[in-house]
């Protein structure tokens, strides 16, 4: 990518368009949820609370009959995967809390009239009471996370260097809870305590990757004022979208290749890990696709943005 070199504060409404096509659709769907859930995304069962079930069939189950036997012995609405441990293939199933051992019982004499003899490899029980606590200990760590980058950025850097760090952040987390609140309304996708660390994760990687494009754009503000010259061939002065935009251009292809380890190692572990850690590797791999791109196209844009805002109402000021 040597000599590649992207017009991006031009094009700045493009990319900004881009990132509202992404998240508009994904603010419907949190306002959905909250409607259809109570929550802005579908609680899973460390939130909820209830029983979590691995049955191993000594034949083929359809999942289809193993929901109608829950449905049956009064678990509607569990949810219902397949997985694959050692080389077997395992029933996964979500249900509400089972207190009574008369009722698992019943459940399993059910399963065993449909499906036939089976073994059970583990039955986990998560307390309702744990939901509040995880969920406010996540929202307490997010709170402390955002608070402690704007300082540092803010004495590392300037103000507005770290309004625009926070901007891309929120943008990233909105992106990863807006496509998983889509998921929960379509296809059942549920976030538990894990999701709560790839959200952390996320955002470490991103700021991260602000910084650096940052930190160049501030060892370039020195040549704002000073001559280039333009298409036309006139000598004019750089201006600070110029200087924004040659930085960005010269740590894009670091940004990109280190992006695109991560995305490729989350990409095989998506395909080849197990079904209990699935959803944790997909948002993951949401957040660093979203966090490469708000940094590169979005943050420094909303800079020159502001900085070109602060110089015009200067101006008018004068």
């Amino acid at each position: 990518m040597n000599g590649f070199n992207v017009d991006l504060v031009k094009y700045r409404s493009l990319w900004f368009g881009i990132s509202l096509a992404i998240l508009i659709p994904g603010i419907i769907g949190i306002i959905a949820c909250c409607a259809k859930f109570h929550a802005p995304l579908k609680p899973g069962i460390d939130f909820t609370g209830g029983s979590i079930l691995q049955y191993q069939f000594d034949k083929p189950a359809a999942l289809d009959t193993v929901r109608a036997v829950l449905d049956d012995n009064g678990f509607v609405g569990s949810q219902v995967q397949q997985a694959s441990i050692s080389g077997h293939e395992v029933i996964v199933m979500r249900t509400k809390a089972i207190d009574d051992e008369a009722q698992k019982r019943k459940l399993d004499t059910g399963l065993q009239q449909k499906l036939g003899a089976f073994k059970v490899l583990s039955v986990d029980k998560v307390s309702a009471t744990v939901g509040p606590e995880l969920l406010t200990n996540g929202l307490v760590a997010l709170i402390i996370t955002f608070s402690m980058m704007v300082a540092y950025i803010s004495y590392r850097f300037m103000i507005d260097y770290a309004v625009c760090a926070i901007v891309a952040l929120f943008h990233d987390v909105l992106a990863l809870c807006g496509i998983f609140a889509v998921l929960g309304l379509t296809v059942g996708t549920e976030v538990d305590s894990l999701f709560i660390s790839a959200i952390l994760t996320v955002i470490g990687f991103s700021v991260h990757d602000t910084i650096v494009v940052f930190d160049r754009i501030r060892e370039n503000s020195k040549f704002v004022g000073s001559k280039k010259t333009d298409e036309t061939g006139s000598t004019v002065k750089k201006t600070f979208g110029d200087v924004a935009n040659d930085s960005v251009n010269q740590t894009m292809t670091r940004s990109i290749y280190t992006s695109l380890t991560v995305i490729i190692t989350l990409t095989c572990l998506f395909m080849l890990g197990g079904v209990t850690t699935r959803d944790f590797v997909l948002a993951m791999l949401i957040g660093i696709i979203s966090g490469t791109y708000s940094s590169i196209f979005n943050a420094s844009c909303l800079l020159v943005w502001w900085r070109e805002f602060k110089t015009q109402k200067r101006v008018k000021t004068a």
